[in-house]
């Protein structure tokens, strides 16, 4: 018996697209202002869309197409004469042209599928296609994802006018191998990019090609991906190695990949995610056109499983793991690349938040360590060990120097030496070539996951330096037991505080081990968070926002923090 359709998911896909395509089409022959090549793109494909699916407003209407053929001639007019598109972050860039003939292929199938009436904007975009072809055919990357989409754009672009050139292209690019790892994230470790483009263009490939392999390594992402859902719907990023590292990112986006992949292999946890993903409701207006472009889509999920709790997961190769249980959702992370590279760079894993806690609506967003040494920023964990199930060490060793004078023979009369950058500023001293003096410092923290929570250790050895611990908590809360220090900050000495949403709360409570007393409310220049030379030389920061509490002193020091969550029992 064939599976039914899911007549509700398709009519909600059509009522995405019609709130962007209806008001365009009320106005079909007004010249787009300011909108760039992809977003014409879309709208042309949207429009397109909605003019073929008998669930939109705009079906079989000519307004549609009115509009779609004023975008077609706003998009050729962007076309350079190389062939790519002008505007966006990148300069003649072949994978931001990729994107849009992405779309501009999908438009021509759903175009050239709906006969004569649509031979005009079927020509249009055959004729942007073509002129596209040449550059991406020759054209690089320079991110990991973008190889995917070329190869995405040349597949398509294969699909529609059928050349071996193509393919043999893609095939170059394939070769490389796809990069996804062990665990099942990809090199760049984001979610954003992951659901917006690596999946997405995998899948298509393996239909094209017929590369089955292709679409296993999406089932293999998506099913770890299941793991780094967390209780507000949102995916984890802090181990992203892209923009998305500092933001919460949104489950929908994924939605039309667990969606089909459930429906096509009948996984019950993928069709839970696809659930999860919709439950907010369906914005993507472009989910219409891929209704129409893999009907596959439009089947009913099939049931989805009951997810069950707790839940544990250690991905070593990103150093994250977390525990999940009806009470708590905690994440600790130490994957930075940042110890390993010594900078702060676009395409690293820089985010020094090493925990966070979930308790329903009371959510612990941050957990950072800032040490006063030599400037070099917070506490980012260079090494993260397993000592047992739910049970994990992260540790830290920062190192400057004093550099002794020059030996005899490197030493130059006129004192011209190199410039040469030491790890920690840049001087013309020639540093590799001198004796050095080194100052350690090593900071330790031990992370015990509890279904209710979890347990720190922190030692922090070395130099007596200033250090302060920041717990961010997320805005719309109440802080009980701290004490307030200005600028919706709080300071935190030895004894419980709370932080209370509604019915739900998380509860702290500090002591030290050994060393002084905690810094108390009076010492600002210690209960604050630094992020380093490395953001302060240009005037930046990575701070979070929120309400902050802090945790400081003067070290050595080893600290312990218990942090407990707590929840209405749920009603049976």
């Amino acid at each position: 018996m064939p599976t039914p359709l899911d007549r509700e998911f398709v009519r909600s896909a059509a009522r995405a697209a019609d709130r962007t395509a209806v008001p365009l089409a009320a106005e079909p022959d007004r010249e787009p202002a300011g909108v760039q090549h992809r977003g014409l793109a879309r709208r042309v494909k949207t429009l397109i869309a909605a003019y073929r699916s008998p669930d939109s407003a705009l079906h079989g209407d000519q307004r549609a197409v009115a509009a779609a053929t004023t975008h077609l001639r706003a998009l050729r007019a962007a076309q350079t004469l190389t062939g790519l598109f002008a505007g966006g972050d990148n300069v003649q860039s072949p994978p931001d042209s990729a994107f849009t003939v992405n779309d501009v292929c999908d438009a021509h199938v759903l175009a050239a599928g709906a006969g004569p009436e649509l031979r005009d904007v079927t020509a249009a975009l055959a004729d942007i296609a073509d002129a596209a072809t040449g550059p991406l055919l020759t054209g690089g990357a320079h991110t990991p994802n973008h190889r995917w989409e070329l190869s995405a754009a040349l597949a398509r672009l294969h699909r529609s006018f059928p050349d071996d050139r193509l393919l043999d292209r893609v095939e170059e690019w394939l070769a490389e191998g796809v990069d996804i790892d062990a665990e099942g994230l990809y090199s760049e470790r984001s979610a954003l990019y992951a659901s917006h483009v690596t999946n997405p263009s995998l899948l298509l490939l393996a239909e094209v090609l017929d590369r089955p392999d292709l679409a296993a390594a999406v089932e293999r992402n998506l099913a770890t991906t299941l793991d780094l859902i967390r209780p507000d719907g949102t995916v984890e990023t802090v181990h992203s190695r892209r923009q998305d590292q500092k933001h919460p990112f949104p489950l929908a986006p994924y939605l039309p990949h667990y969606r089909l992949l459930a429906i096509r292999t009948g996984r019950g946890d993928f069709s839970r995610a696809a659930r999860l993903a919709a439950a907010g409701g369906i914005d993507d207006w472009d989910l219409l056109a891929q209704t129409l472009l893999t009907p596959d889509l439009c089947r009913a999920l099939p049931a989805p499983d009951t997810e069950t709790l707790p839940r544990d997961r250690y991905l070593t190769t990103a150093r994250l793991a977390q525990r999940a249980s009806a009470t708590a959702h905690t994440v600790v992370y130490g994957g930075s690349d940042v110890p390993e590279h010594r900078r702060i760079r676009s395409g690293l894993a820089c985010n020094p938040t090493f925990l966070r806690l979930f308790a329903g609506d009371a959510v612990l967003d941050a957990i950072r360590l800032t040490r006063g040494f030599f400037d070099l920023g917070p506490f980012r964990a260079a090494d993260m060990r397993q000592l047992a199930d739910n049970r994990y060490r992260l540790t830290e060793t920062l190192t400057a120097a004093y550099y002794q004078p020059l030996p005899k023979d490197q030493r130059r009369d006129d004192g011209g030496y190199r410039l040469v950058d030491e790890g920690r500023f840049s001087a013309a001293m020639a540093f590799p070539d001198r004796p050095r003096d080194e100052v350690s410092h090593t900071t330790h923290v031990d992370v015990d996951l509890r279904e209710d929570g979890a347990d720190l250790r922190i030692d922090i050895s070395g130099p007596r330096v200033p250090w302060a611990l920041e717990l961010t908590f997320r805005p719309g809360g109440v802080t009980e037991g701290a004490v307030p220090i200005g600028d919706g900050r709080w300071c935190l000495t030895t004894g419980p505080m709370t932080y209370r949403v509604g019915d739900d709360e998380i509860r702290v409570e500090a002591a030290v081990e050994a060393g002084e007393p905690l810094a108390g409310p009076d010492r600002s220049d210690i209960l604050r968070y630094d992020p380093g030379q490395d953001y302060t030389v240009v005037g930046g920061t990575d701070a979070t926002t929120g309400n902050g509490v802090h945790i400081g002193g003067l070290g050595p020091h080893t600290v312990t923090l218990a942090l407990r969550a707590r929840r209405p029992a749920p009603v049976v």
